[in-house]
């Protein structure tokens, strides 16, 4: 349920939470539970969905087509009981009126939705006068207490005894992308600089590589589908942005080397937003011209394990390829005795006298 997956994220990073136009006997029940459980979360239902079930809908009348859908009795009645009982913060009107020639449509293409601001307050009325809800808790939940007495003094007594609640807020501005609006809303309830514990499998986090194991292959560089792993052009660097960390689990699984892990964690300190050095190492140096290139403990390692004279390596002078860069391998590859590039020598271009030459006439 969509409902149930948004109050655990509510619960991992103690925002807010509003549901709209809730409707159903479950949904209901979540949120119940999650009030219970001392989150911050609120919902509010139309008065479609406390007055009709999906009765209105048969025979694909479409002038009772909403979105979410009506529902069965039972969650029809869940949602009186919710306004009774106040799981349900708010009605809202979910005023959405459509023309007649919208409407008059196989169910399929009609218009969604149904007029709302004239039956709000009837319909809501007409729970007050069944005796369902108190006309209390129909106006402002249960936000209000009525004080029905009409001695002076117990009045004085349940006003003194009456206890506000301090309400604090920290207004933010909500802006960016929703990774962006979440850390935003994190910052201002935990504060700046702090780091949050996540559960398994959450969408941020950060990358650990044991430096030991990785060979800098780069791989998961490429792979990367938020580029929150990246290299250095200059010099063999794996760097990490940990804001842009999705935690997929790409690099982890095409890593040959099983080096990399992950950290679930929300890092709330400007460092997330840098790019931090995952590993680095030293680069070779072409044995020709000097130009820095690849990884020197790789290269070395090839070198070693092809030392034994493997194949086309047994050459002393092929071993060397592996040590040069690209420029120098090319040019060392065309002066050689094998030359990779030689061809046959070029025909002699075919002039015109070799034509008149062949001739029989001429």
């Amino acid at each position: 349920m969509i409902i149930e997956r948004d109050l655990h994220l509510v619960e991992i990073t103690n925002g807010r939470y509003h549901v709209a136009n809730i409707s159903t006997a479950e949904g209901i029940a979540a949120i119940r539970r999650a009030k219970a459980n001392g989150l911050a979360v609120t919902c509010d239902t139309a008065p479609h969905y406390f007055a009709l079930n999906d009765g209105a809908v048969t025979d694909y009348r479409t002038f009772a087509k909403v979105s979410p859908p009506l529902r069965a009795e039972a969650d029809r009645l869940a949602v009186i009981d919710g306004l009774a009982d106040g799981t349900i913060d708010a009605i809202a009107s979910d005023h959405a009126p459509h023309s007649q020639d919208s409407k008059r449509l196989p169910f399929a293409q009609a218009e969604t939705g149904v007029v709302g601001l004239e039956t709000l307050l009837p319909l809501t009325l007409e729970l007050v006068h069944r005796g369902d809800v108190s006309l209390a808790t129909a106006i402002a939940g249960k936000h209000i207490h009525i004080i029905d007495t009409p001695d002076p003094d117990q009045m004085t007594t349940a006003l003194s005894e009456s206890k506000l609640a301090i309400i604090v807020e920290t207004p933010i501005l909500a802006m960016g992308s929703r990774r962006q609006v979440t850390r935003s809303a994190a910052r201002a309830l935990h504060g700046d600089d702090k780091i949050l514990s996540l559960p398994e499998d959450a969408p941020y986090g950060a990358v650990l590589v044991d430096t030991d194991s990785c060979s800098m292959c780069l791989s998961c560089v490429s792979l990367c589908p938020s580029g929150a792993l990246g290299e250095n052009p200059d010099k063999p660097q794996l760097l990490f942005q940990e804001d842009a960390c999705l935690q997929c689990g790409l690099c982890s699984n095409i890593c040959p080397e099983n080096a990399i892990t992950y950290e679930p964690r929300l890092n709330l300190g400007t460092q997330a937003l840098e790019q931090t050095v995952l590993n680095e190492e030293e680069p070779f140096a072409c044995i020709e011209c000097g130009a820095l290139f690849g990884v020197k403990s790789s290269i070395e390692r090839i070198t070693e394990k092809l030392s034994s004279g493997v194949g086309a390596f047994a050459n002393p002078d092929a071993l060397k390829l592996v040590q040069m860069c690209g420029d120098c391998r090319v040019n060392a590859q065309f002066h050689s005795t094998d030359n990779p590039f030689a061809a046959k020598e070029r025909p002699r271009v075919r002039t015109t006298a070799d034509y008149y030459s062949d001739r029989d006439d001429h």
